[in-house]
Formats: structure tokens, C-alpha cells, sequence
């Protein structure tokens, strides 16, 4: 695939950004979209963070990829974020590989690009970065600010950081702290890049290699965990890959094998493997736990934030039970939470499928917090 990133939409924050892990960056850009239009009271943005594998290109169409927003199913006109009424913005990453500067980026001490020099993120590091796109775009308060997965870690995030710029925030599928299980598929992925000769320290994109086996693994791997075992199971079941009985081989007899491969090395088409890396890294280190002493509570002790916590029954990477520990730490703290199970096979990925139950909470839950937000106003 060729992408085009010559259209893409970028701020230069010029203020320096002191990082978790001690370093600084004196200079960094901010990768955007925005869709809908800011009212004139600027009171109904909606900041859209990410997950892993996703960019600032939230619905329409990716003019990099040309292929359809990550979220086309939940934002746009007169879907469950309405953009004939909200003002929606999605940042890409620090760290990332949509225009947001990463290791895939120039490195200016050098003139080549960063690799491993990058150094190394973390969820808040990602979100201090993009306060300074809120600020760019005059916005001192969103409606609400919302994510999935690695998206919901960052809604969590800004929530402790800046609790004064959101008036609601929508948590999805994510916990607080990245657990040993999650830890470990992440580390994974990791090695299988690392292991791929291509990949080249990290230097691959001076040398002019890609490590698309490695990459391609470490995504396929990812992708089972997002997955529901039902899900796989009625999906796939042991369908043969067009014929009628095995190969007795190591070439894709079951449907499941091509589907994975499939996933795997179209992912490589559009994704830095080093970006991988630095991301997975970044969700690892993700603990709101430790840094409040083991009391979660203390983390949103200065929130008077409206909180709405949505998980998935057959999520298996962020289990129900993760989210219900959230809910029991705001309401220690009487923080106005509300919170939704929805039921499906879909597993993990389920906010990013068609689920008719989890549009209409997300729906029903913006569009009544946009008449209490203008109230307030």
C-alpha cells in the first residue's frame, strides 16, 4: 500500500514536554482531524482518544489510507456522536506513526529518523501532549472526553491530570492498570518484531528494511485477544480454507489461519513496527494504582467529572471486573458514575463492531450530558 501523508494535519508545539522517563522533548507535533464544527460557545467538543492500532482519523475516510475511520460506525452525521452537533477531535499518539512525532519521525540532532532513539512514553506522556491541541483550538472545556482500550487508559489519564477540562468522560473496555496477562501478550508482540532480522536494531527505516513477518506475528497475536472464543467459535469453528479435508501441511487449512494472516500483514501495510513497540510499552507502564499509593480513589480525588464506565461481558484483555473496580473508586469519592455491561460475543473489539446496545448508552449518555453541560454554562 502507498500512503500519502502529505495531507495530513499537524500543530508544532514548541514549549518543551518533561516526559515519565526523565527525558525532554523541546519540540514535538501534534497529529489531528476534527469533524463537525465548534458552536460558538465552543461547548460541544468531544475529545476521542485511540487505541493501539488506531489514528486520528476517527470516521469518513483516512487520507492516508484511504480506507474508512476506525470509528465509522459510532461518529459522523446523525450517528450515536452526531457531528451535526458535536465537534469531534482524535489526536494521534505521542509515539505514534500518523504524523504525531514517534520514532518513525526526523530526528532534528540527527537528520534521520529517531528508532530506538526515540524516548520511551507512557499514557501520560501521550495526554500532556495533546492538552496543547485543546488549547491551540481555544477549547478550555470539553463536553466529554472518551476512548476504547488504550483510548479509555488515556480518557482515564486526563481525567487525574486535568480534571477541570472535561465535563464528562466515557471510559471503554480498559482498566487502570495494565495486568500481568496483558503485560505478557504485549511482550510477545515485542519479541516477534525483535526477532525479525529486518528490523535491524530499530534502524530499519535507515537501512531501508521492513520487518513484516515480525510485525505481521505480533499483530496477529494482538488480535486474538481482542477476539471472544464464541466469537472465534461462530465465526469460524473449523471451517476448512476452501477445500474439503486437510492438507496434512503447514500451509492455511482452516479459515481462521487465513483470517489472521490476512489481519497480520495488512496491518503491515499501514503501521511502524518500532510505533508498535513504543505503544505497547506505554500501556504496560499504564497503573493509576501505584501512583496513588494502591487507592485508585486518590486519583480522582479532585474530579467533579460525570462518568459514564462501559464494558463488554465476553471481554477477556479488560474483563468486566476491571471496570467495576473503577466504578467502586469514583463512588468512594461520590463522583456522579454510571456504568453498562453490554452483552455480547464480540469480545474485546466489541466497541469497534456493530453493537446496536453500546451506541444507544453512548448516545443516550452524550446527548442528556450536552443539555446538563449548556445548563451549566
Amino acid at each position: 500500500m502507498n500512503l500519502n501523508f502529505k495531507n495530513i494535519k499537524k500543530i508544532r508545539i514548541e514549549k518543551p514536554l518533561k516526559l515519565d522517563c526523565g527525558s525532554t522533548l523541546n519540540g514535538f507535533d501534534i497529529a489531528y482531524e476534527t469533524y463537525g464544527k465548534l458552536n460558538e460557545s465552543k461547548n460541544n467538543a468531544i475529545l476521542v482518544f485511540h487505541a493501539l492500532s488506531g489514528d486520528q482519523f476517527v470516521t469518513e475516510t483516512n487520507t492516508v489510507t484511504n480506507k474508512e475511520g476506525w470509528w465509522n460506525m459510532a461518529v459522523g452525521k446523525n450517528k450515536s456522536i452526531d457531528t451535526n452537533k458535536y465537534f469531534v477531535i482524535c489526536a494521534n499518539v505521542l509515539g505514534g506513526c500518523m504524523g504525531s512525532t514517534g520514532p518513525k519521525e526526523i530526528d532534528p540532532s540527527t537528520g534521520k529518523p529517531y528508532g530506538l532513539n526515540f524516548p520511551v512514553v507512557t499514557i501520560k506522556d501521550m495526554v500532556s501532549a495533546q492538552i496543547h491541541l485543546l488549547d491551540f483550538l481555544g477549547i478550555k472545556k470539553t463536553l466529554a472526553v472518551l476512548g476504547g482500550s488504550m483510548g479509555g487508559m488515556q480518557a482515564l489519564q486526563f481525567c487525574t491530570l486535568f480534571p477541570d477540562r472535561t465535563f464528562a468522560a466515557i471510559p471503554i473496555a480498559c482498566a487502570a492498570s495494565h495486568s500481568a496477562q496483558n503485560i505478557a501478550f504485549n511482550e510477545l508482540a515485542r519479541q516477534a518484531i525483535m526477532a525479525d532480522s529486518e528490523w535491524d536494531n530499530g534502524n530499519y527505516l535507515i537501512s531501508g528494511k521492513i520487518p513484516r513477518k515480525g510485525l505481521a506475528i505480533a499483530r496477529m497475536a494482538g488480535h486474538i485477544s481482542y477476539l471472544s472464543e464464541q466469537g472465534l467459535q461462530n465465526k469460524f469453528g473449523r471451517k476448512l480454507q476452501e477445500q474439503t479435508d486437510v492438507k496434512f501441511s503447514f500451509d492455511a487449512d482452516f479459515e481462521v489461519e487465513s483470517y489472521l494472516k490476512y489481519q497480520g500483514y495488512s496491518f503491515v501495510d499501514r503501521f511502524d513496527a518500532n510505533s508498535y513497540l513504543y505503544i505497547t510499552r506505554a500501556m504496560d507502564y499504564f497503573d493509576l494504582y501505584k501512583k496513588n499509593d494502591g487507592n485508585l480513589s486518590k486519583a480522582f480525588r479532585d474530579s467533579k467529572i460525570k462518568y459514564c464506565i462501559i464494558s463488554f461481558s465476553t471481554d477477556w484483555l479488560y474483563p468486566t471486573a476491571e471496570s467495576k473496580k473503577i466504578v467502586i473508586a469514583l463512588n468512594a469519592i461520590g463522583a456522579e458514575v454510571s456504568f453498562v455491561e453490554i452483552i455480547t460475543n464480540n469480545g474485546h473489539d466489541s466497541f469497534l463492531v456493530n453493537e446496536p446496545a453500546f451506541f444507544n448508552t453512548l448516545k443516550g449518555f452524550i446527548d442528556s450530558t450536552y443539555e446538563e453541560f449548556k445548563n451549566e454554562a
